[in-house]
């Protein structure tokens, strides 16, 4: 079968597929139609999720579908989160997609890092390279079109930079109006530059994340605004490409470990049902585990995952890893779900630990923003805990851009970096410019010498 007679078979066969709104919690597991407007479930308030029921194309096929569509032009097979449409099928008509060619985000070997985080090889998959230079695009691109779908002309969240970054985009592609709110002054600019640029309005507001995020739910019902933070379902649905991705550029064979940041805890809800679903397709007959890093000022997932008990949020959640400075992350009850399915677990890294680590990625010639520099201090942390093997099969995510933070980069190699409480970061690994003399003789004298 040729791929534009395989693509119109697995075209027909998906029609046949019915996708619905559930409740997560097993409990309750409340079932509502795919257009209604849920973050949470009216009946208990547990999260909410997308599943799909009904016949689905083989292994092989998909495997096969998926090849073929590396070597196409069309607007949704060019896109790295669409190409596996038949994965998340909650669309009833293509036309509502809003893409900007998100995914195709590489698997990178970086043996200095490696060896820094005490493996034989990692492999960093890196979501710096999507269009708005994070990983936020691979599941903006999903709750946009479910928004246009739905025919809303407004869309908002609460980010602290990657999420407002991601949405202002995506909302001005689709022609809807862009809502962001934000911590006054408690963002990197980097990220609220993008923002600004792409035309949304912007409300910052004094409060923290936590806080502003129960504002908006509160306006978006009022108002009718559909939001686009981490618990809408749709996103996860996107975000679990990452995963879908990565699996196709190691030809379906999945690694031992996959190490991630974890702030709203969005992506661990996304990775772990994602390798799920591939288990259940039969695409994957091997689990990996999940390993979840968090930053110590905001860690109430690693508290919890080794002490037990609820969810106790932090108040004033601090560090310099903003995309991380999560103190009451709304996806834990699947994140726990995903973390304990596949028998893995959570550990927490120091500013320091995430200074250092986003150096020697950067030293690697691959570079990340802080958050995304957690995973490699915390895979430091776990393989000399004997916890992850030297010679384990390791991928990490990188999920944002060495570009998202360039002030914390400077003050790092120049030795001006302090953590929120104002204790200095050392510079470890730092790389301060050197003023030399307009003088060839001279800077060829330095050079030799090894001064500069």
């Amino acid at each position: 079968m040729n791929g534009k007679h395989a693509d119109l078979h697995l075209k027909n066969m998906s029609s046949s597929v019915q996708a619905e709104l559930v409740c997560f919690e097993s409990s309750c597991r409340e079932r509502f139609p795919i257009t209604d407007v849920l973050y949470n479930c009216p009946k208990c308030g547990g999260l909410i999720e997308a599943v799909y029921s009904g016949t689905r194309p083989s292994a092989a096929e998909l495997r096969d579908l998926f090849r073929q569509r590396r070597l196409s032009n069309a607007p949704l097979d060019t896109s790295g989160v669409w190409r596996y449409r038949e994965l998340f099928p909650f669309l009833n008509d293509d036309s509502h997609v809003v893409t900007l060619r998100e995914g195709n985000t590489p698997l990178l070997d970086a043996p200095l890092a490696a060896e820094y985080g005490g493996l034989d090889k990692i492999t960093f998959k890196h979501q710096g390279f999507n269009p708005t230079g994070s990983f936020k695009d691979n599941g903006m691109t999903c709750g946009a079109s479910q928004a246009r779908r739905l025919g809303m002309k407004r869309v908002a969240c609460v980010s602290t930079g990657n999420t407002s970054a991601s949405m202002a985009a995506y909302a001005a592609a689709a022609g809807l109006e862009a809502l962001i709110f934000l911590p006054h002054g408690n963002i990197s600019f980097g990220k609220l530059a993008q923002a600004l640029e792409y035309g949304a309005r912007t409300l910052e507001v004094d409060a923290n994340f936590d806080q502003i995020l129960a504002l908006v739910r509160t306006l978006a019902e009022r108002l009718g605004i559909y939001l686009l933070n981490s618990m809408n379902p749709f996103r996860v649905e996107g975000q679990k490409s990452i995963v879908f991705e990565m699996l196709d550029q190691r030809d379906w064979n999945p690694p031992d470990w996959i190490v991630l940041p974890g702030g709203n805890l969005g992506n661990t809800s996304a990775f772990g049902k994602a390798l799920r679903e591939a288990r259940d397709l039969g695409l994957i007959t091997k689990m990996p585990k999940l390993a979840v890093i968090q930053a110590e000022g905001a860690a109430p997932f690693y508290e919890m995952f080794h002490l037990g008990g609820e969810l106790h949020a932090v108040a004033n959640p601090e560090t310099l890893a903003t995309a991380i400075r999560i103190g009451d992350p709304v996806s834990w009850p699947k994140a726990l779900h995903e973390v304990r399915s596949s028998c893995g677990t959570v550990e927490k890294v120091t500013e320091q630990e995430i200074a250092d680590a986003k150096a020697m990625i950067g030293r690697a010639g691959v570079g990340c923003e802080p958050a995304s520099a957690a995973t490699l201090a915390g895979i430091r942390k776990l393989t000399a805990a004997g916890m992850i093997r030297k010679d384990a099969d390791v991928v990490a995510a990188l999920t944002g851009n060495v570009l998202k933070d360039p002030d914390y980069i400077y003050k790092y190699h120049t030795g001006k970096l302090e953590t929120p409480s104002g204790a200095k970061i050392r510079s470890t690994f730092g790389n301060h410019p050197v003023v030399v003399p307009n003088d060839p003789d001279r800077i060829a004298a330095l050079l030799q010498e090894g001064s500069v």
